[in-house]
């Protein structure tokens, strides 16, 4: 038997029992989502007796039944709205690996505990909050914040995108998209949103050619977008890739042996204070203690300027990455202004116009990269493959750079 979505959006606003796998839950029902999983707010554990602030989402493939309350706290079910009865869809259960209390509908670590832990993030925020004043906008819904957002990001020639969920790839779970321009930070709360989001609008916006997007590791929520939403990225500038190009320019054609974590190139190309490292290693922290975090709502006002704050400085990035990349094209350029200015101009008249003869200015670029590897071989350790030891930024959370361990390479 279906889980039948029109019934059960009948009832928005009435308390309902949820039983799992993993437990039984009960909450007031607040949406009901196209792919059969249920939102609903002030939720209780029956087994337990614990609240868990906020909203709370069920996975249709992970619900047993769901029943009807007369009352919220009553415990008893009126109606049996749902039944998971079928053999088949149970071992598919069993076969998804998500059935047994999935991390974004159990509570291995209270969120209120978490949220206090967190002091640590509100303080480093509020310190930065003279420092860095961001613009963002939360869009969880289609009225009103929805369209006008899609319009500006069309207007946009280049645009930074992040995403924060439980393990972005196909088979995770995709909560907030941060979106940002140059004078404004777009919070889209795909969670509330669903799937509509991108065919109301963000589709298009990612997938239009004429607008960049700026991106750090952007393998995993390319997954997630093409599988789960089919999207297809195109036009992506990624950070980590470009930080690992300008590495090789600047050693003169070494490859680095491991990629950089956004925070880590956010120190390393702008300079960001040991603030941002405090506010990037917290948020870390508490997703990984716990991944129901990106699910909460309402979400925590500084954890939503952290994200945002991530999206802005994914742009300023992107323009300290191409002023690095560009640095030896601007160089030989102003060679070439100055090669016939600077001179007498009497050999001028035996040069032929079109004489295509490599000039010094670019005979240069040889030299100047031969002496970049002399100088990387001193500097940096090398590896059984031939790649350079890179150093690790000094981030407490790193294994030694030897190890080749090193954890998420996205943030």
């Amino acid at each position: 038997m279906s889980l039948s979505g029109e019934r059960l959006r009948a009832l928005l606003g009435r308390p309902l029992r949820v039983t799992l796998k993993c437990g039984v839950f009960q909450g007031v029902l607040q949406c009901v989502n196209p792919d059969r999983s249920l939102l609903l707010r002030t939720v209780k554990n029956v087994e337990t007796g614990r609240s868990t602030p906020g909203v709370k989402m069920f996975f249709g493939h992970e619900i047993v039944n769901v029943e009807l309350l007369d009352e919220p706290d009553s415990g008893k079910g009126t109606a049996m709205l749902y039944k998971c009865t079928s053999a088949v869809e149970g071992n598919k259960q069993a076969d998804a690996g998500l059935a047994d209390c999935g991390p974004w509908s159990s509570s291995h670590v209270p969120l209120g505990s978490q949220l206090r832990a967190s002091d640590s993030l509100k303080y480093s925020l509020s310190e930065k909050k003279d420092e860095e004043n961001v613009e963002y906008t939360v869009v969880d819904c289609f009225q009103q914040k929805f369209e006008p957002a899609v319009l500006h990001l069309k207007q946009q020639c280049v645009i930074s995108v992040a995403g924060e969920g439980v393990n972005l790839c196909r088979h995770g779970k995709l909560s907030w998209l941060e979106i940002g321009t140059k004078s404004h930070i777009f919070l889209f709360d795909i969670f509330l949103l669903g799937p509509q989001a991108f065919k109301n609008g963000l589709q298009m916006v990612l997938e239009d050619k004429n607008i960049l997007k700026v991106m750090h590791d952007c393998r995993g929520i390319s997954d997630c977008l093409f599988h789960q939403y089919g999207v297809l990225l195109f036009n992506v500038f990624d950070t980590q890739v470009a930080d690992a190009l300008q590495f090789s320019v600047a050693t003169g054609g070494f490859l680095p042996h491991r990629v950089c974590t956004l925070q880590e190139c956010l120190m390393q190309h702008l300079k960001i204070p040991s603030k941002w490292h405090a506010i990037m290693k917290s948020r870390q922290q508490m997703a990984s203690e716990n991944a129901d975090i990106w699910f909460l709502r309402p979400f925590p006002a500084f954890l939503l300027k952290a994200l945002a704050l991530k999206a802005m400085y994914l742009l300023r990035l992107h323009a300290s990455l191409m002023d690095n990349l560009m640095s030896d094209l601007t160089t030989v350029v102003r060679g070439y202004l100055n090669a016939y200015q600077s001179g007498s101009g009497d050999p001028l008249r035996s040069t032929k116009p079109t004489c295509t003869e490599l000039p010094e200015e670019l005979r240069q670029l040889a030299e100047i990269q031969k002496l970049r590897r002399e100088k990387a071989i001193k500097d940096y350790r090398m590896n059984g493959d031939g790649l350079l030891i890179r150093p690790a930024m000094e981030l407490e959370e790193r294994n030694d750079p030897q190890d080749g361990n090193y954890g998420d390479h996205r943030d």
